[in-house]
C-alpha cells in the first residue's frame, strides 16, 4: 500500500479484508465512526464532538480506529453514502470489527488493515494513499 508524503512514496504491508483498489487523499480519525452519523447527501460527519465532524469522507481514503453502532445503524448507514455516491474510496482500519466489515462488504468499499506499522504514525490528512 504506497503512501505518498511530501512528494515521497513509501509502500507498507498490510492485510486485505475486502478486495479492491482505491486511492485518495486521506483522511485520519483517531475515534471510532458510525456511518449513519455522516451526511449521505455530501459525505460530512455530523456526529457532535467527532475529531472529523463538518468534514467529507467521500472519495477519501479514511483511516479509521475502528467502527461503533449496532449493524442496522452501520450497514443503513454504509448503504445511504453508497446510494448518494458518497462513501469513501477504501478504508484503512486499525481495530477490526466485524459490523464495520460485514456493512463495508455489502457496498464493496475496499478495507485493508494490520498495517506494518501504526497507521496514524504514517498517514496524515492529505497524503495520497493507494490501497
Amino acid at each position: 500500500m504506497p503512501v505518498n508524503v511530501d512528494g515521497k512514496a513509501t509502500t507498507y504491508s498490510c492485510r486485505e479484508v475486502i478486495p479492491g483498489k482505491a486511492s485518495g487523499e486521506a483522511i485520519v480519525s483517531p475515534e471510532a465512526m458510525c456511518m449513519y452519523l455522516c451526511d449521505p447527501k455530501t459525505g460530512v460527519v455530523i456526529e457532535k464532538g467527532h475529531p472529523l465532524e463538518g468534514r467529507s469522507i467521500s472519495g477519501k481514503i479514511l483511516v479509521l480506529k475502528s467502527g461503533k453502532g449496532s449493524s442496522v445503524v452501520q450497514l443503513d448507514g454504509f448503504y445511504q453514502l453508497s446510494v448518494k455516491s458518497n462513501l469513501p474510496a477504501a478504508i484503512i482500519v486499525y481495530q477490526i470489527e466485524p459490523v464495520l466489515v460485514s456493512s463495508a462488504v455489502v457496498v464493496g468499499t475496499p478495507m485493508v488493515d494490520r498495517m506494518e506499522c501504526n497507521p496514524y504514525e504514517v498517514i496524515e490528512d492529505g497524503d495520497w494513499v493507494e490501497v
